[in-house]
């Protein structure tokens, strides 16, 4: 992209990012070619990154509303996040193979978090992924297993609350199929379980 020539690019695995005692985790699809795996930390210098820092500063979980770059000062308070794949895949589409290479990443941070009570996952990718994740770590799931649509709320094993959104791409924001009323509520909601 044109006025990112003059950067340099992260472009190596990008690791979640946040409050090491979070209760709540945000699990994401993957870092953007020109935001994530340019910047080096996920959600970070892109318009999903806008949305979804806007909408943590409003419920609580971030000190400012946006994230520029690794070293611009934000802090997430209570919140950690992440993706189910940690590099940029071709036109913003991991392939099955790609989410279950970088899953061991997500199964050590769901064990690290060992505080968690709320995850909010942003796309069914995402759904799919952490829910693959929490197999692996040996936790039960409901039966039937958690469906994903927006604002849907699942009880999960141990206490944790499982909620859903649309993911706050670009695809999704310029449609209006996700407005920020509809993802504020999500993380009202966060706050509320909390």
């Amino acid at each position: 992209m044109a006025r990112f020539r003059e950067s340099v690019y992260w472009g190596r695995p990008v690791p979640g990012f946040g409050d090491p005692r979070a209760r709540l985790l945000v699990v994401g699809l993957a870092p953007a070619a020109h935001g994530g795996n340019r910047t080096g930390r996920v959600f970070t210098g892109d318009e999903s990154g806008n949305w979804l820092y806007a909408a943590l500063h409003r419920a609580g979980f971030a000190n400012q509303p946006t994230s520029v770059s690794r070293d611009d000062g934000l802090r997430l308070d209570d919140t950690f996040v992440t993706a189910v794949a940690r590099c940029a895949p071709p036109d913003n589409r991991p392939t099955p193979a790609e989410i279950a290479t970088c899953r061991r990443h997500l199964v050590a941070e769901l064990a690290a978090l060992d505080r968690l009570r709320v995850v909010v996952v942003l796309g069914r990718i995402a759904h799919v992924g952490f829910l693959a994740a929490v197999r692996v770590s040996g936790v039960q799931l409901p039966r039937p297993v958690p469906q994903f649509r927006h604002g849907a709320e699942h009880p999960l094993a141990a206490g944790l609350t499982l909620l859903c959104s649309y993911h706050p791409s670009q695809q999704n924001t310029f449609t209006g199929r996700l407005t920020r009323p509809m993802l504020d509520a999500v993380f009202t909601r966060a706050r509320a379980l909390l």
